[in-house]
């Protein structure tokens, strides 16, 4: 399989998932802001959507959305215990979690990323997200992860999305439970060695 990635972006998650799980990637990076790959070719021509991830599986069919390429690799190894079996109280909670990250702080954080966002729009935006901080970081000060005290591939994609905080600058000093979610997550071999391979390891530490 091949995983088109671009450092730092929420690709980063299913990144993590296959190394968590065990499951060998082909890595292949991709320039988001002229849409190439190193050798020239054209992304879109991959992904007509032209963002990231695309997971390439073995018989060339392609699979897009975070939330989607998460379990999917998750579900591939089913011993990882990075996903709850289908069927169960915790599977839909891990769908839950999957759709808030996806919608509410994924999205939320869309207009911090264009310099082009007026100002007023960059305010609201962080308000929102702030209100989903708070819930986040209620949440985490009762557990250490998102579905209790073991890793799982939610935990994943909720690493990505928030390490954009330190990138965009956002305080977050007032979220202790959430920094020190992150670290833990941060601290973990799997994700040291995603980091390492997007060249993002100094970033995080």
């Amino acid at each position: 399989m091949k995983l088109y990635f671009a450092p730092g972006a929420c690709s980063l998650a299913p990144h993590i998932v296959a190394r968590e799980a065990g499951i060998p990637l082909d890595l292949v990076k991709v320039d988001l802001t002229t849409h190439r790959l190193a050798d020239g070719s054209d992304y879109y021509d991959i992904n007509p959507r032209g963002y990231v991830p695309a997971l390439e599986l073995d018989d060339h069919a392609l699979l897009t959305e975070t939330a989607a390429v998460v379990p999917y690799l998750a579900d591939l190894r089913p011993a990882s215990g990075l996903a709850p079996p289908a069927g169960t109280m915790q599977r839909v909670r891990f769908h839950q979690w999957l759709t808030f990250i996806a919608t509410e702080l994924h999205k939320g954080f869309v207009p911090l990323w264009h310099p082009e966002t007026a100002r007023s729009t960059v305010v609201a935006a962080t308000r929102k997200l702030r209100l989903r901080f708070d819930d986040l970081e209620s949440h985490l000060d009762r557990q250490d992860y998102l579905l209790g005290k073991d890793f799982s591939a939610a935990d994943a994609y909720a690493f990505a999305i928030l390490s954009w905080t330190a990138v965009l600058r956002i305080d977050m000093a007032g979220y202790p439970a959430i920094t020190a979610y992150l670290q833990r997550i941060a601290a973990r071999p799997a994700v040291q060695a995603a980091l390492q391979a997007e060249g993002l390891l100094r970033a995080a530490a």
